[in-house]
């Protein structure tokens, strides 16, 4: 019998911790074998919601659901910890501009990192979800000394996914059929969806499609995305950024396959010009629940360019929480 995997989620009652559940509990993540154990965390207020999302998550009877269990401490969520899903945080309203967020968000992701640093288990592996994420990363990893800092990663596998979405609408491809459309930099509107490397059905997409619509409609589309989806269903991206995170580990778990690579936002070693330290997304390697950046991709001026700006975003988002990175 397979041990059970202790995997904490915060956030566990809003809309992509709900979403985000019952993939685990499917086994649609650590794979149909895998048991896991649900440690749960919500703010006070949220209890109640919870206690619902366990009742369904009962109703539903999942095989490979060892135990629930649910509280509004992050110590207790994260004890014995092995996979940690940040989700919850302080949403954006319509008065905040980014660097609010950023702000406003500091200390709950100070108070996990330092969570986990005390109870999580040493196996650990970290996704952060909840917005800004990079930067809330780079919060949590900060507070975790004891940490190694290469556990925490953010997700911006949502805008691969998005990107693979266009790509597979304009060619009329299956999901499957594309390969390393890789994202650079921050999960914001700043990200580069590098286009130049991939590939669908093993040919490079530049030769399939027109540049001036890869510069044009795809890069505009997939920075919009989530804008767009807010106006047309009148709430944030909630399904589909429970279905990237899930992405998101499972990657980490069962690796990448010969000659591909994903999109992971983990901590800069100074690599293609990326200032060190920040969380920063790259094309990556996984083998082993490790994680290897690819080497030697070379990007023209514009592209350049594009890998830089992100870059600037996310050091302007450090100094905005400099105070709380000791």
């Amino acid at each position: 019998m397979t041990a059970p995997l202790t995997v904490s989620v915060t956030g566990a009652a809003g809309n992509i911790g709900y979403a985000l559940l019952f993939r685990l509990a499917s086994g649609s993540c650590f794979g149909p074998d895998q048991p896991i154990k649900l440690r749960l965390l919500e703010i006070p207020p949220a209890m109640g919601a919870l206690e619902g999302v366990v009742m369904e998550l009962m109703d539903s009877a999942f095989p490979l659901v060892h135990s629930i269990d649910i509280s509004d401490d992050a110590n207790v969520a994260f004890a014995g910890c092995q996979r940690a899903f940040l989700v919850g945080s302080r949403p954006r309203t319509a008065d905040m501009d980014r660097a609010d967020l950023i702000k406003v968000n500091g200390p709950i992701f100070t108070g996990q990192g330092r969570a986990l640093n005390d109870n999580a288990a040493d196996d650990v592996r970290v996704i952060v979800v909840g917005n800004p994420c990079n930067t809330n990363a780079l919060i949590a990893m900060h507070s975790a000394p004891d940490v190694p800092n290469e556990r925490f990663t953010a997700m911006t596998r949502l805008d691969q996914n998005r990107a693979i979405g266009q790509i597979c609408g304009k060619l009329g491809c299956q999901a499957a059929d594309v390969s390393n459309m890789a994202i650079w930099g921050n999960h914001s509107n700043t990200m580069f969806p590098d286009y130049h490397h991939a590939q669908v059905n093993g040919r490079p997409l530049t030769e399939q499609v027109s540049e001036a619509w890869l510069q044009g409609e795809f890069l505009q589309t997939v920075a919009t995305r989530g804008k767009a989806i807010i106006n047309a269903r009148g709430a944030s991206s909630a399904a589909s950024a429970a279905s990237a995170a899930v992405d998101h580990m499972a990657s980490w778990e069962m690796g990448t396959a010969a000659g591909e690579f994903t999109s992971m936002a983990v901590p800069s070693q100074g690599d293609y010009g990326v200032p060190e330290g920040l969380i920063y997304s790259f094309p990556v390697t996984i083998s082993d629940g490790r994680y290897t950046l690819v080497p030697g991709l070379e990007h023209g001026a514009e592209a350049q360019a594009k890998i830089q700006a992100t870059a600037d975003e996310l050091v302007a988002e450090r100094d905005a929480v400099a105070d709380l990175l000791g």
